[in-house]
C-alpha cells in the first residue's frame, strides 16, 4: 500500500481525556478513531492488526477442534429471562432497545445463552457431543465508565468458544488443553513472556476460574506471580487455601499489576438445565450437557501489546500481527531515488511481501523516520541517495538504533523467511 493513498495521517496530539499509552499511540498513528468514550472505530491500519490477531486465534481454535459460526448481536428477551439474566438487577450492563412492534430486545453482552439455545436444537444423543463452537463478534456493555483505551470499552470485538461436553471428566480434559492453546496464542502475538495463567474467582459458576494476565503498569488487577511455576494468583482469591493447593511459597510470590487478556470458565450444567439442553446417554437417561466458556477480547489484546511492547517513540509491533512486514521509505526528491524506490516497492509486492510505501512528497527525512517509529512496523527499508550510490537499501529493525545496507535479494530473503 502506498502511504500517499492511505487517508489516515499521523497526529501530534490525542484527545485530552485519553491517558493510556495504547490509546495515545494508536490514535496518533492512525490505527483507531475515537467515536466517544469507550467506543472506537478501527481504521485501515488497525483493522489489519485485528485481522492478524483474529487469524492466529482462529488457527488455534480450529486446531483444538473448534467449529466457527456467527451468532446474532440482537438477543431474544425470553431466552435470557429463563436464566434470570435479563433483569437489570442481575445484569446492569445491558443495552436494550425495542423493535417497531414494541418487542423488547437486547444487544449481546455475553453469549452463553445464545449458544446453548442454538445447540439444544441439534443435540439429542451422547453421540452428538462434545461440541466446541465459537465465533467472533461485537459485544456491547453499558459500563458506568470506560477507561484504558481499547483495553476496556463499551463496544468491543471478541472471540468466545463454548464447550459442550457429556460430563465433567470430558470437560476437564478439554479445559486443560485450552490452557495450552491460550498460552500458544499469547506467545504468537508476542506477549507470552509476560503473560501468566492466573487463578481467579469463578463468580456464580464455580469457586475458581482461570485468567491469563499480562504484566503491565497499566493493568487493572493486582496479581501475585510465581516465576518458578509460571503461574499467578489474582488478589481477589489470594488466600492461604489457594496458595497451599498450588506449593507455592508465600514469600516467593511477587506482586504485579496485570491486565486480563483472556479467561476460561467452567460453567457446569446450570445453563443447560435452565435452557433445556439435554442429551440421552447410552443407558437411555436424559443428562444435561456440561458447559465451559473461553473468551478473548481482540481489541483488549491489541491494546495490551501496545502497552507492553512500545517505547517513547511509538509502537513496536511483533511480526506476527504487524499491519505490514516492512515500511519502505523514499527520501529526497531526486528522480533516481524515486525511480529506485518505486522499483523496490513493485518487486517486494510481486514477491508477496506486505509493504507500506512512504512515497509522500514534501516531508523531511526526520518527519518520515518519526512517523515510521510511531507506526511501529517491524522493518524499515530506506531508499536514498546514499543507498542508491551503494547499490542497495538501508535496512533497520524497529528495535535497532542503526541500519545497514543490504541488496534487494537479501531483503527479500529476510522478509520471506
Amino acid at each position: 500500500m502506498k502511504q500517499s493513498k492511505l487517508f489516515t495521517k499521523t497526529k501530534k496530539e490525542v484527545p485530552s481525556d485519553e491517558v493510556s499509552k495504547n490509546a495515545e499511540f494508536l490514535i496518533r498513528a492512525g490505527f483507531i478513531h475515537k467515536e466517544m468514550a469507550g467506543v472506537y472505530s478501527y481504521l485501515p491500519l488497525g483493522l489489519r492488526v485485528i485481522k492478524n490477531i483474529e487469524n492466529i486465534i482462529r488457527e488455534e481454535m480450529n486446531a483444538i477442534g473448534g467449529v466457527e459460526m456467527k451468532t446474532s448481536i440482537l438477543q431474544n428477551k425470553e431466552i435470557w429471562e429463563k436464566t434470570n439474566r435479563w433483569d437489570d438487577k442481575e445484569v446492569d450492563i445491558w443495552f436494550k432497545t425495542k423493535l417497531k412492534n414494541d418487542t423488547e430486545i437486547g444487544l449481546s453482552w455475553s453469549n452463553e445463552e445464545n449458544f446453548t439455545n442454538i445447540l439444544k436444537q441439534y443435540v439429542n444423543s451422547y453421540k452428538d457431543l462434545p461440541i466446541y463452537a465459537y465465533d467472533f463478534k461485537d459485544i456491547m456493555r453499558n459500563e458506568v465508565r470506560s477507561k484504558s483505551g481499547i483495553m476496556r470499552g463499551r463496544e468491543f470485538y471478541w472471540k468466545a468458544l463454548y464447550s459442550f461436553s457429556k460430563d465433567e471428566a470430558e470437560h476437564n480434559d478439554f479445559y486443560e488443553k485450552m490452557k495450552i492453546t491460550y498460552g500458544n496464542i499469547f506467545k504468537k502475538v508476542g506477549i507470552g513472556h509476560l503473560t501468566y495463567l492466573t487463578f481467579a474467582s469463578g463468580g456464580a459458576f464455580s469457586k475458581y476460574s482461570h485468567e491469563f494476565q499480562t504484566i503491565t503498569g497499566a493493568g487493572e488487577d493486582t496479581i501475585y506471580v510465581s516465576e518458578d511455576n509460571a503461574i499467578a494468583i489474582n488478589k481477589e482469591v489470594f488466600e492461604d487455601e489457594v496458595i497451599t493447593s498450588l506449593g507455592l511459597e508465600k514469600n516467593k510470590l511477587v506482586e504485579h499489576r496485570g491486565i486480563e487478556v483472556g479467561n476460561i470458565f467452567t460453567l457446569g450444567t446450570n445453563k443447560a438445565e435452565l435452557l433445556d439442553l439435554y442429551y440421552t446417554n447410552d443407558k437411555g437417561n436424559k443428562i444435561p450437557a456440561f458447559i465451559g466458556s473461553y473468551g478473548i477480547g481482540l481489541g483488549r489484546l491489541m491494546g495490551t501489546v501496545v502497552e507492553v511492547l512500545s517505547d517513547d517513540k511509538g509502537i513496536i509491533w511483533p511480526e506476527s500481527i504487524a499491519p505490514f512486514q516492512v515500511h519502505l521509505l523514499s527520501l529526497g526528491d531526486d528522480d533516481g531515488v524515486l525511480v529506485e524506490a518505486n522499483s523496490v516497492y513493485e518487486k517486494l509486492t510481486k514477491s508477496g511481501v506486505e509493504v507500506l510505501f512512504d512515497d509522500r512528497n514534501g516531508l523531511s527525512a526526520g518527519e518520515k523516520f518519526a512517523d515510521s517509529d510511531l507506526i511501529g512496523i517491524p522493518y524499515r527499508a530506506v531508499v536514498s541517495l546514499r543507498s542508491v550510490k551503494e547499490n542497495g537499501i538501508e535496512l533497520k529493525r524497529r528495535t535497532e538504533e542503526k541500519g545497514k545496507i543490504v541488496s534487494l535479494d537479501e531483503l527479500l530473503t529476510l522478509l520471506k523467511s
